[in-house]
């Protein structure tokens, strides 16, 4: 029996690589304590998601279990035991904001919580693939002091620079910049996962991802910034753009087209693997154009304001170049443009929310 093992099982990404790796044929294992609800209050709990996936994948089991607790997860990875081909650990405090707010518990999730996993995945299916859902914030504010210009709905790289045609790639210094707490927890388990794979010859990966959406997404002010644009639209909830005139752009990647990455790499691992992953070139939007696409889809015009202060370690712009992955895995392509993006999230969106 192949198993998935998958942490953040009810969230966003983890939803979808539960489903996409059942339909592959593999058990799914899921973990998730639902701690989004915590960080982020009711309207953010996935436990809707949690009845989804039982409703609807054969034998799924789901454990709601915190990553950070080394008895738990013992329990887990000795139960299943070499049965685990794949851990994809998709689990985390994903806010810049709310780590702030509590940087312990945000860095014990996000990097002792990677660090218990790897010792369970290395003590009882060394073998098994572990793909850590990493974060472009690990450069900090690198790719804001890049030479950026400012267009009429966007700030746009100067077309001479190396990253315009592609975007940025993996050679981007994490060193001697601003994170924010978040970016330095998942920084850390970056390298945790890449040391594993180093240091004892494990399969592993990180996919420093950009914006990753989908209808299945729970969004909410902190986090999810395409789905809690569109609910604001269509309940016209009041919303608020923080700096870079609204113009900060972000390469949106869709999860399906995430997950199935995952998988190109879970049938021909690497070891230590590090990739950029988002919607690069193809699928992209500033702050503004978002705004915009939403008021078109729901017929709704949004209440935003805006306040001049950027979150920290924020960018400005950020597009990823996506070229090593494809170069490893040329089957892969993307499925999703952005319109295609919001059209998906719109209609979602309407049959979960009055």
């Amino acid at each position: 029996m192949d198993i998935a093992l998958i942490t953040g099982a009810t969230g966003l990404i983890g939803s979808a690589a539960c489903d996409f790796f059942h339909e592959k044929g593999l058990q799914i294992v899921g973990i998730d304590n639902d701690m989004r609800k915590e960080f982020f209050g009711d309207e953010a709990s996935t436990i809707w998601n949690q009845k989804f996936l039982e409703d609807t994948i054969p034998g799924y089991q789901h454990y709601a279990y915190d990553i950070r607790s080394e008895s738990q997860m013992e329990e887990v990875f000795s139960k299943y035991g070499a049965d685990l081909k794949v851990i994809i650990h998709a689990a985390a405090q994903p806010s810049h904001d709310w780590a702030a707010k509590d940087p312990i518990k945000d860095f014990t999730v996000n990097a002792n919580g990677t660090l218990v996993l790897l010792e369970k995945a290395r003590k009882h299916c060394p073998d098994a693939v572990f793909i850590y859902l990493s974060t472009n914030k690990v450069y900090g504010d690198t790719p804001n002091y890049l030479p950026l210009v400012e267009e009429g709905t966007r700030w746009e790289l100067d077309a001479s620079h190396s990253y315009a045609a592609k975007g940025i790639d993996e050679t981007m210094s994490l060193d001697n910049t601003t994170h924010s707490l978040f970016g330095v927890s998942k920084a850390a388990a970056d390298l945790l996962v890449q040391e594993y794979g180093r240091y004892f010859g494990m399969k592993t990966a990180c996919f420093r991802g950009g914006c990753l959406t989908g209808s299945a997404h729970s969004g909410t002010e902190l986090h999810g910034f395409l789905s809690y644009i569109m609910i604001c639209t269509m309940k016209k909830t009041p919303y608020t753009v923080f700096g870079y005139k609204g113009k900060q752009v972000r390469d949106n990647i869709h999860s399906y087209d995430l997950v199935n990455s995952l998988y190109h790499f879970y049938l021909n691992p690497g070891v230590a693997k590090v990739y950029n992953m988002g919607g690069s070139r193809h699928s992209n939007c500033s702050m503004l154009e978002a705004i915009e696409m939403c008021e078109q889809f729901t017929g709704n015009k949004l209440d935003w304001n805006y306040e001049e202060q950027n979150r920290i370690g924020d960018h400005i712009w950020w597009i990823s170049d996506v070229s090593r992955f494809k170069s490893d895995y040329p089957d892969w392509e993307f499925k999703f443009d952005i319109e295609k993006i919001f059209s998906e999230i719109h209609d979602g969106l309407k049959k979960r929310i009055s």
